[in-house]
């Protein structure tokens, strides 16, 4: 079997799970109280939703893993760790944990993951045009503790910008692909098929979570996908450091990036504690200006986009990475300006 025609039926395979297992996951979320009832400015949907759509996401995503996939000691480990990670979005979805125990729990998963050796040791350097430096950066020691905040820190990313119906699940979804898509380019079939997978799995689930949602992929799928994009962008892009600029990785998760560093900045300017959420983020602030719910989903989508093609074009060429990187940069400044203009002094 061709390689294409196995990332096609390990993509189809995920969303036919997926698609299938949501109305059983919902039914679940209603069972065990689940529900996500609107209580603060924070929430856009104005009546009870269930949660656990992440579920549906996950047995897509794992069943088409372990028959397409070769199961070998990395994707092991990013399996077992993503088993952690659900079962805690389970019972946060449920119980609602406090966020020490989502941070340690995280914390742990991301070292099941550095313990089967998806680790973070060496990257191309930025600034090796000059001459002055050397190609590559070591990270030597550092390499687990930098593994371990890239994890968990794409994990809680992808988390913050779960507030519009289809956002997360979306933006995520384009960045699996562009992973797949990079993972082709430089000859690493068993990431194209994992990916494959969870592109189909995010698909499948779309229908129901799109503008009206019909259900939430709440914490349990957010923090999957967080972390399935951290560790699987470690075993496909960062491990190419030969071939991948280190930009390209930035780029692919850019959306979630950008906006948890600016919430941080953010709340930290205005005195604020910045692990408590307020209404402030980049869906947030697109509704504010005026945008409908559909577009503001619209617009970070095109962005999360421009940013993975740019990803793909340093990928596959030298020549001009710098610009590329600096138009990037330009073009989350300009988003920077226009989304968070007139909020510090609120």
């Amino acid at each position: 079997m061709s390689l294409y025609l196995r990332i096609v039926i390990t993509l189809v395979a995920a969303l036919v799970i997926s698609f299938a297992a949501t109305p059983v996951v919902k039914w679940f979320a209603h069972k065990v109280g689940a529900i996500d009832v609107p209580k603060d400015a924070r929430r856009v949907h104005k009546s009870p939703i269930p949660r656990l759509g992440g579920l549906a996401i996950f047995i897509g995503f794992v069943l088409s893993v372990l028959v397409f996939a070769e199961i070998d000691t990395q994707v092991r480990g990013v399996l077992i760790g993503a088993v952690i990670i659900v079962i805690l979005g389970v019972l946060d979805d449920i119980f609602t944990l406090k966020a020490y125990i989502k941070f340690l729990v995280q914390i742990g998963a991301a070292a099941v993951a550095v313990y089967h050796d998806v680790v973070i040791e060496i990257l191309s350097n930025p600034f090796a045009f000059s001459g002055s430096s050397s190609e590559f950066i070591f990270f030597g020691s550092l390499a687990i503790p930098i593994t371990i905040i890239w994890i968990v820190g794409i994990t809680n990313s992808v988390n913050l910008i779960d507030g519009l119906d289809g956002l997360a699940v979306g933006v995520s979804t384009i960045s699996a692909t562009v992973i797949l898509i990079i993972a082709l380019m430089v000859s690493y079939p068993n990431v194209a098929i994992i990916m494959a997978a969870l592109v189909g799995a995010c698909i499948g689930f779309l229908p129901y979570n799109f503008n009206p949602a019909k259900i939430f992929m709440g914490d349990t799928g957010a923090l999957l996908l967080g972390y399935l994009l951290a560790t699987v962008s470690i075993i496909g892009l960062f491990k190419f450091y030969a071939v991948v600029s280190f930009a390209a990785p930035l780029l692919v998760l850019a959306v979630p990036l950008f906006d948890t560093a600016f919430a941080f900045i953010r709340r930290l300017i205005k005195g604020q504690n910045p692990m408590v959420a307020d209404r402030g983020h980049f869906h947030h602030r697109l509704i504010d200006m005026g945008m409908s719910h559909k577009r503001a989903v619209a617009v970070l989508y095109a962005v999360s986009g421009l940013l993975g093609l740019l990803a793909v074009v340093i990928t596959i060429s030298d020549l001009g990475r710098s610009f590329l990187l600096l138009f990037a940069v330009i073009i989350a400044a300009v988003i920077f300006f226009f989304v968070f203009k007139g909020t510090w002094k609120k």
